[in-house]
């Protein structure tokens, strides 16, 4: 089971688990892989029981070991604090960690500066160390892990040496995102929206925040358009701004990496 956040406000934010579990299901490795969420149909509470294999994997969508993926659905889910499996009487099922957490994202993030750029190459495309590198995350109070993601990201494409910078930046905490262009020394600029889903967050928030009227982005994304033309000259710098990592082809691994992982967790 693919379980993604979901939202009742924007439609894209379920697009992820859509996308993934279809792919999962062409691969014919499980005997069947579901789709649910936890802000919109189908709830997480509703599939669950309609269930019948004897083991069963939930992979949490979520970037980082939150409040919600570490407490919330956890509890929820009748699992005993600190523990991954619920045993007793039905399946066995296994709540694996996040996706976002896993190793392949240093690889999932580059993949998507370097195709940004790339498919958009105006005027021409940069080098990446012409380049400063932003991960943009949301950042919370309500759990201290959530940034913790993120920042580690950033440590670990920082000794590629591959950006002249990388650094993070988040909506709820600081460095803010509308800090990004005092911040880079560069002219050029990626963004890299560490979320799931190109919702709400990632179409309409961050250009906002990277100084898009709101206005103009509610009209683009009525009309079905990008919210955001890269590059954007904003600042005296150029901006790309990426898609979210979540619809990211790779994550199909990821997902798969993180079930074999539980499996090999519960056999030790």
């Amino acid at each position: 089971m693919l379980l993604g956040h979901g939202s009742t406000q924007n439609a894209d934010s379920a697009a992820p688990a859509f996308q993934h579990a279809a792919g999962l299901r062409r691969r014919q490795i499980f005997r069947d892989v579901r789709e649910a969420f936890w802000k919109q149909e189908p709830h997480i509470k509703k599939v669950l029981p309609e269930l019948t294999t004897p083991r069963i994997f939930i992979l949490p969508l979520f970037i980082s070991e939150g409040y919600f993926s570490t407490e919330i659905i956890p509890r929820e889910l009748g699992l005993v604090p600190g523990e991954t499996v619920r045993a007793g009487q039905g399946p066995a099922v296994t709540y694996c960690q996040p996706v976002g957490t896993h190793d392949r994202m240093t690889a999932v993030l580059v993949a998507r500066a370097r195709g940004v750029v790339a498919r958009f190459p105006f005027p021409r495309a940069p080098k990446p160390a012409e380049t400063t590198l932003y991960i943009a995350g949301h950042g919370t109070g309500l759990n201290e892990n959530s940034r913790k993601a993120i920042e580690r990201q950033v440590g670990l494409i920082r000794a590629l040496k591959e950006f002249a910078a990388v650094h993070a930046v988040f909506m709820e905490e600081p460095p803010r995102i509308a800090q990004c262009y005092e911040l880079a020394h560069t002219r050029n600029i990626v963004v890299v929206p560490f979320f799931i889903s190109d919702g709400l967050h990632a179409q309409e928030d961050i250009p906002v925040l990277l100084g898009e009227p709101e206005r103009l982005v509610r009209e683009r994304l009525a009309a079905g358009q990008p919210t955001w033309h890269n590059p954007t000259e904003r600042h005296d710098k150029l901006l790309w701004y990426a898609p979210a990592v979540g619809t990211a082809p790779e994550m199909a691994d990821v997902i798969l990496d993180r079930v074999l992982e539980s499996v090999a967790r519960n056999q030790s």
